[in-house]
């Protein structure tokens, strides 16, 4: 795995941004989490997608598809949380079981070498 660090700053920046806004949309207590959680979740995914590339052409591409969906996921998840008031534990259990599968499909394809 071969990190380009400038795609990577420009990753992080975007996370943060969007981070941000959904704090700032965000009226109750959970703004905190809400911000944080999404900020890693949104990271994770975008590095993946444009910050990283494998030895294989192939594992990067589906890599960076893959990233490209729980990036989506994560922003719409993150949105819907934005506008609803929610409970710590039913953010934490959404956004980790997403996170978890995202991992896990990401090693996978690491993993398989094709």
């Amino acid at each position: 795995m071969k990190i380009n660090f400038v795609q990577t700053i420009i990753a992080i920046a975007v996370s943060l941004l969007i981070a941000y806004g959904l704090y700032s949309f965000h009226n109750s207590e959970n703004k905190i989490l809400l911000s944080g959680g999404s900020f890693v979740f949104l990271t994770l995914t975008l590095i993946f997608a444009i910050g990283t590339s494998f030895e294989l052409p192939r594992t990067t591409t589906n890599v960076r598809l893959v990233s490209g969906i729980f990036f989506t996921i994560a922003l719409i998840s993150n949105l819907i949380f934005t506008f609803l008031n929610f409970s710590v534990p039913s953010y934490i259990i959404i956004n980790g079981i997403l996170l978890l599968v995202f991992i896990l499909i990401t090693y996978s394809i690491n993993k398989a070498k094709q």
